[in-house]
């Protein structure tokens, strides 16, 4: 139950500092002095891999342990993604450099030996944590730019051949280049960790006579000042082998100061293609704003000005194919109780978005605060639950619907329930793998108490105010008798309107898509929150206009039946997110394994699922006051 405690309790006072607090520091990332001499204490976490998505926690391998390993509290975004954040026997102190120190020495038997080179095989990468600052390689690229690049953690080893051999051989790193830059105060001396990076190494240790405790190193030696520069004599990864583990410790005194240590990790050097991307987004919703006032202008205005002399007989003939279905436009549609179900379920991931985006713009869901963001979402999720109670029934109302309790129950339980049952089925993959990643039972209890503790009863309560509010009132009356739909033409074609409808949402978004892809599956950082948040605007706006548009079109073709495509029109866009996320998984990921990819699609399932929600939501609102409006404005005789 340790888990359930840490789950819950941390983001609802993560949440209480964000309302109260007018300056203060998120918790766990406020700064910390450290004098000379001061201990720092090095962290490991989990071990990554980009190949099968699968992580590990540090001591899965027999890496040289503490004398007791003590595990750091994580809060719910940290379980759910795999993070193990646990003590090291690394031993540095502030300011006092360390050469060639000998952390452990391990003989590996068939069973450990098989182990390591699996985890080299598969390409992952040691993570560790100083000072809340994530462990990194620096890369200097080869471009004429000569800039620095970091890589998150460093390889567990790598595979390689012998001059002359065509047998390949695994080499595990046992010897790391630590060095820590800090940025001193000169009134107090006190310093802080502004970067922490490593070079590792390879090296077949040697030393002389049997091994003890003061046992000196003839390959890595500080009294002679020897140390390790280079892999030329690498450690190979065999049964039997003994491998010596060493580290060397270097501080470096950096300009930089504390509050921008952070920026050097999310440094972008591709602004110009997400500029690029707003802009091209931009000129989408232009071209569509202008469909959507000249389509505007055209019926409102000819509706008021009673169609005066100037106009044709051709063009009033061209607008009376809406006025037509004045009669069954507003009559309730096919599965209406599963269609008040999604809409209220997209409100209530309307708002978990928006409120979550507006966080992470004013910088509380950094990257420094590890799992905030996942929390936050989560939290925000079921808080929302109010909202979509309150948006099904009373769109359930307005059908004439009696039974809000059903509604607010289908609500609270459908979307929530596919994805947990996706959830499940991939968690129990990940468990079978032995995996870091796999939810513990706690978490997975707490996930659960969240649901039925907080947000169904929610969903009952904003339910239960949406059915008290008077229905609301359609602008012209529905006849009895539904009217014949008209031979539509070719491209009137439900499923042909709206698949095209869903282009142009994605259009906008898919350039940003592909940052947000990398960053999850390539172990990179995502933190230009200003540009997504732009360009979610702009998918907000795209949706409602496209499915204006083809609403439009659809009434003038005198086929009434709008309400399920207007939701489906722009929701069609999560398609085509599936499928550039396959084309991603093809064309960018080396996944080989087959629990690696049942995972990546079972993921890209529940975020396509989401997305469809969400934008079939915006489509249906729009396409909704935009029917009310033009109905509203023109005198039926």
């Amino acid at each position: 139950m340790n888990d359930l405690t840490v789950s819950i309790v941390w983001p609802l006072l993560f949440l209480f500092f964000i309302h109260g607090s007018h300056c203060f520091y998120l918790p766990g990332v406020a700064p910390e002095d450290f004098q000379k001499g001061d201990p720092l204490k090095v962290k490991v976490n989990k071990l990554t891999s980009i190949k099968t998505q699968l992580p590990y926690s540090y001591y899965s391998l027999p890496f040289c342990p503490p004398k007791k390993i003590v595990d750091s509290t994580e809060n719910l975004g940290e379980v759910l993604r795999g993070d193990r954040i646990e003590n090291s026997p690394y031993v540095f102190k502030m300011r006092e450099p360390q050469m060639c120190t000998v952390l452990c020495r391990i003989t590996l038997d068939a069973k450990t030996a098989k182990q390591f080179k699996e985890k080299i095989g598969d390409e992952y990468r040691v993570n560790m944590i100083l000072d809340n600052l994530p462990l990194v390689v620096p890369i200097r690229r080869s471009d004429q730019d000569s800039s620095v690049v970091y890589q998150l953690g460093y390889h567990v080893g790598l595979k390689g051949k012998y001059t002359g051999s065509k047998e390949e051989k695994y080499f595990i790193h046992n010897h790391l280049a630590f060095t820590i830059k800090y940025h001193r105060d000169s009134q107090t001396d006190s310093a802080r960790i502004v970067g922490f990076e490593v070079k590792p190494y390879s090296i077949r240790h040697e030393y002389e006579g049997t091994w003890n405790e003061k046992t000196r190193l003839t390959t890595c030696d500080p009294h002679n000042k020897r140390t390790v520069v280079n892999s030329n004599t690498p450690q190979e990864v065999e049964a039997n082998n003994e491998i010596i583990f060493t580290y060397d410790v270097e501080y470096q005194e950096s300009d930089v100061k504390w509050a921008s240590r952070w920026d050097a990790y999310l440094l972008m050097n591709d602004d110009q293609i997400h500029w690029f991307s707003i802009v091209n987004s931009l000129m989408i919703v232009l071209f569509l704003s202008g469909m959507v006032a000249m389509i505007m202008l055209r019926t409102l205005y000819r509706d008021i000005s009673r169609y005066n002399e100037l106009e044709t007989q051709e063009e009033a003939q061209e607008e009376t194919g809406w006025k037509l279905v004045h009669g069954d436009v507003f009559r309730p549609p096919s599965n209406s109780d599963l269609l008040c179900v999604y809409v209220g379920t997209g409100v209530q991931f309307l708002g978990m978005v928006l409120v979550t985006m507006i966080f992470a713009v004013f910088g509380f869901l950094s990257p420094s605060n590890r799992g905030g963001l996942m929390t936050a979402m989560l939290l925000l999720w079921v808080f929302m639950g109010i909202f979509a109670g309150y948006a099904s029934s009373r769109l359930y109302k307005m059908f004439k619907g009696a039974e809000w309790k059903k509604i607010a129950f289908r609500t609270a339980c459908m979307f929530p329930g596919i994805v947990f049952a996706i959830f499940f089925v991939l968690n129990a993959l990940i468990w079978g793998q032995k995996s870091s990643g796999a939810v513990p039972f706690g978490t997975m209890f707490a996930l659960v108490l969240l649901w039925f503790g907080i947000s169904v009863p929610l969903v009952f309560v904003g339910g239960y105010v949406g059915f008290k509010k008077p229905a609301i009132v359609d602008p012209v009356k529905t006849n009895k008798i539904p009217r014949q739909i008209p031979e539509q033409a070719w491209y009137m074609n439900p499923t042909f309107s709206v698949l095209i409808g869903g282009i142009l949402p994605f259009g906008a978004v898919f350039i940003e898509l592909f940052f947000i892809l990398t960053s999850i599956w390539l172990n990179q950082f995502y933190y230009i929150f200003g540009f997504l948040f732009l360009v979610l605007i702009i998918l907000l706006i795209t949706c409602a206009e496209i499915t204006i548009v083809l609403c439009y079109f659809q009434l003038c073709s005198e086929d009434y039946l709008w309400w399920w495509r207007s939701y489906l029109t722009s929701g069609s866009s999560a398609l085509y997110l599936f499928l550039y996320a396959t084309f991603y998984f093809f064309t960018k990921l080396e996944i080989t394994k087959l629990v690696s990819g049942l995972l990546y699609f079972g993921y890209m399932l529940i975020a396509s699922y989401a997305f469809f929600v969400l934008t079939g939501t915006i489509g249906f609102y729009a396409c909704f006051w935009f029917v009310r409006l033009i109905y509203s404005s023109v005198k039926i005789d």
